[in-house]
């Protein structure tokens, strides 16, 4: 009869059901223990978009922008992460192309994509692109990289989706390219007259050449040109006759300045918004940093979505919607500047009434007439007001990081308004022009909100 080994060999029988069930137990936990994919909760977060434009802010900062050139950074970023958006949900959101001047095309999406992650990575980098120096947001989206790949993303979905984030991004740079920013760069400087009275020239403690002169030559995305909206002229240069226009508004800003309250000196602190202020204690010089006047006006745009608890297509959508308002709003008011190339408050009152009056604010590099900050941020709050609602209560938050305690305001017009008088209240513009370019500004942000059009019914 054939021995039963296992009787035979007890010992030997006895390691190998060891094995045998060791190797049961490693290969029943190995699969117990693998993550469901999660990678939609992760990526699909609107929050992580907010964070992502955050991200680009911080970037745009530390490069020194200027005001104007970091709107056109976020709106190329905006078009090129709604365009991805908008591929993934056709019956809701349609493509800007044929809605933003000279946007004639994109590229279609492949079979399995993640739309929110391609939106993500677009985001990032056009905006890369346009802002440089080239490299400088690749930490982030391999960090977005890494999120796809440790939350279960299958590989071919990920390829897929960075594959076409590359193409959506190179069709948007291409766009880019024909907005005659680069053509810009090698024209004629603005050209300063010392002796011509209430014309804009250099202003302390920097004394910086004027910025932009020749801004109002860039494409716009919704207007036809920098003259659709033409400005109204500001009062006619009168500082010898008191009871001139001008005259008074001189000295309201004068008389304002020289006694504002602690509320009036937090609200021009709170809308300040200087990219790069210019600190001089003796013979020491340095420079501060804060997000811009766009920049401020895209956190607002997160907090707003945050507190909508809007979905990731409709936090995107903001975000373009209020980016090519912001974009446009500075081409309006920039052509207006540089038409009337206006001498701001301190130049005047320095030179006719007190040579050693200072703005509570630093006055900006560039004509008085119209005003920038008031302009845009009257457009934003039509684009906001259009997504979100009127009358939408919340707290700006997003100066808390550079120091300053927050704000609260019962609807985004409200926070518009408050704008137009901190720069007043700053010192750097005329309470006539705060009114004029808040009200531009106004039909700027209605006619983005007119032309895109962009939910569907």
């Amino acid at each position: 009869m054939p021995t039963n080994t296992c009787f035979a060999k007890p010992r030997a029988c006895a390691i190998l059901y060891f094995y045998i069930g060791t190797c049961f137990l490693f290969l029943t936990a190995a699969t117990s223990c693998k993550k469901t994919p999660d990678y939609a909760k992760v990526l699909h977060n609107p929050t992580l978009y907010s964070k992502t434009v955050h991200e680009l802010n911080a970037l745009v900062m530390g490069n020194n922008f200027t005001p104007v050139v970091a709107s056109r950074n976020y709106a190329y970023a905006a078009v090129a992460g709604y365009e991805a958006i908008a591929a993934g949900n056709p019956t809701k959101y349609r493509s800007l192309v044929g809605l933003l001047n000279g946007l004639k095309a994109v590229p279609a999406a492949p079979a399995n994509v993640d739309f929110e992650y391609a939106a993500l990575l677009a985001y990032c980098k056009v905006g890369e692109a346009v802002t440089f120096p080239k490299g400088s947001m690749k930490a982030y989206t391999d960090s977005l990289h890494n999120l796809a790949m440790d939350h279960g993303m299958p590989e071919d979905m990920v390829k897929n989706t960075e594959l076409y984030a590359d193409t959506l991004s190179k069709a948007i740079i291409g766009w880019s390219k024909k907005d005659n920013y680069l053509k810009t760069r090698a024209l004629s400087k603005f050209n300063v007259i010392p002796d011509s009275p209430g014309r804009w020239v250099p202003t302390p403690p920097m004394y910086g050449d004027a910025v932009e002169p020749n801004w109002r030559d860039i494409r716009p995305m919704v207007m036809s040109d920098a003259k659709k909206y033409d400005v109204v002229p500001p009062p006619t240069f009168n500082i010898t006759d008191k009871n001139s226009r001008y005259y008074k508004e001189v000295i309201y800003i004068k008389n304002a300045g020289d006694s504002l309250n602690a509320e009036q000196e937090h609200i021009a602190d709170f809308w300040d918004d200087n990219p790069g202020r210019l600190n001089v204690t003796g013979h020491t010089q340095y420079i501060t940093k804060k997000f811009s006047p766009p920049g401020h006006w895209l956190s607002i745009t997160g907090i707003a979505a945050g507190n909508a608890k809007a979905d990731f297509a409709t936090t995107v959508y903001a975000y373009a919607e209020t980016s090519i308002a912001l974009f446009d709003a500075f081409i309006e008011c920039w052509a207006a500047k540089y038409k009337y190339e206006t001498a701001r408050p301190e130049t005047v009152i320095n030179q006719y009434i007190d040579k050693e009056w200072r703005p509570h604010l630093q006055t900006p590099p560039f004509p008085e007439y119209t005003c920038g900050h008031c302009t845009i941020s009257a457009a934003a709050a039509e684009t906001l007001t259009s997504v979100f609602g009127d009358n939408v209560a919340y707290k700006d938050t997003s100066e808390l990081e550079f120091g300053i305690r927050s704000r609260s305001f019962k609807s985004f017009r409200q926070a518009a308004d408050e704008t137009s008088w901190s720069r007043f209240y700053g010192g750097i513009h005329f309470r006539n022009s705060t009114i004029v370019s808040s009200g531009y500004g106004k039909t700027v942000g209605d006619s983005v909100v007119a032309r895109l059009q962009i939910l569907k019914k």
